[in-house]
């Protein structure tokens, strides 16, 4: 479906694209609505728009080394890193095989997993998760996982919610990635042999409680099944980003699994804009309408500094946000022809509350990571 196209209003000095060709000596600052999907301004302005002095109050960037989370047992339990009414963020680090099922009733469930990995079983079959995989689990599954050793994965819930492929529009169906691509469990030999008559524990989440039923056989006894409903798995090198030459690609751009109030976008090795006049580097924005979180997962932020694998940063909205100063002028003077991260982000259209638990392995400083700019105005 196509939309009538809205004409701006333009005044002053400004930039005939956005992203590109900016006016001597100055910074854009793109204000936007609906997370890069709805109406946007682009401001040309004299300073950085992220070169402030000081900051009061609780309500600004944070950056956490999530590899300082200690390893857990049982996902449901796992500690949370972020949430809202419509998802739930935990870090998830098994070590030993688990001796129960579970089962999340309240909406289904996007592994990613950050490193090991393991044999899962499930309702549907039996799948190996690997390094770099997505995997969908729809609301209501029952499954455990046997890790290969000791793995860090990212459990997103999406409460009461379904996820789902983006669309693809004017790009057509094998954009990104083919739907082909995706794997899903099977009934094979591993799987039958799991099957037993033992007693079986599964420990259900529902309603943001948890209650355990205890079953006489392993209720994962499945000789077979078919419809379209189904758990997904998607490595991140089957992704086939987009990428433009003239034109820094916003986040939704990158988008890989979508629902109702949030997005999840996967920014993967790619090349780098080569026009003289295009931003090499994310523009800044004032993105009012979502909370973002961004994951490390490979490589280094090509517009951060001082964090690897690991890291995840987190801007909330009410004020501008972009790349370091330090990356910002290496793109103008010296730019890069590839980007090599590999980064999960999180654009979340309701306010994010981060978990109390996160301070001790918050990254000092965040916040004044930026006053390079401002050095630089005084100087």
């Amino acid at each position: 479906m196509s939309r009538a196209p809205q004409i701006p209003l333009r005044a002053g000095n400004f930039s005939r694209q956005a992203h590109a060709d900016l006016p001597d000596g100055t910074y854009e600052r793109e204000v936007g609505r609906e997370g890069f999907g709805g109406q946007a301004t682009h401001f040309y302005h004299r300073h950085p728009p992220t070169a402030w002095t000081h900051w009061e109050g609780a309500h600004r960037p944070r950056a956490f080394d999530l590899n300082q989370l200690g390893p857990g047992q049982c996902p449901l339990e796992a500690p949370l890193v972020a949430s809202n009414a419509h998802l739930q963020l935990r870090v998830w680090k098994p070590v030993e095989p688990m001796p129960y099922l579970v089962r999340n009733a309240d909406g289904d469930e996007l592994f990613f997993v950050h490193a090991g990995g393991g044999d899962l079983y499930c309702d549907y079959g039996h799948i190996t998760l690997g390094e770099g995989d997505y995997f969908v689990l729809p609301r209501g599954t029952m499954w455990r996982l046997e890790p290969h050793g000791p793995s860090f994965i990212l459990l997103l819930e999406a409460t009461g919610a379904a996820y789902r492929l983006p669309d693809r529009g004017l790009l057509g169906e094998h954009a990104l990635f083919d739907p082909a691509v995706l794997d899903v469990p099977q009934i094979d030999g591993s799987f039958l042999a799991q099957q037993s008559v033992q007693p079986t524990s599964v420990r259900v989440k529902a309603r943001q409680r948890l209650s355990t039923i205890t079953f006489g056989f392993n209720p994962l006894d499945a000789v077979g099944w078919k419809g379209t409903l189904v758990p997904i798995r998607l490595n991140w090198r089957d992704i086939r980003p987009v990428s433009s030459d003239r034109y820094h690609l916003p986040p939704s751009a990158h988008s890989t699994f979508v629902t109702d109030r949030f997005a999840v976008c996967t920014f993967c090795p790619r090349p780098a804009e080569t026009d003289p006049g295009a931003l090499k580097v994310p523009f800044f924005h004032s993105n009012d309408d979502y909370d973002e979180l961004l994951f490390l997962h490979a490589g280094q932020f090509f517009s951060r500094s001082g964090m690897g694998p690991g890291a995840m940063t987190f801007h909330p909205s009410g004020f501008p946000h972009g790349p370091h100063p330090g990356p910002y002028k290496t793109s103008r003077s010296n730019p890069r022809t590839r980007i090599e991260e590999v980064a999960i982000n999180i654009d979340a259209r309701d306010p994010l509350d981060l978990a109390k638990g996160l301070t001790g392995c918050e990254l000092a400083g965040h916040v004044e990571s930026w006053l390079e700019f401002t050095e630089d105005i005084e100087s």
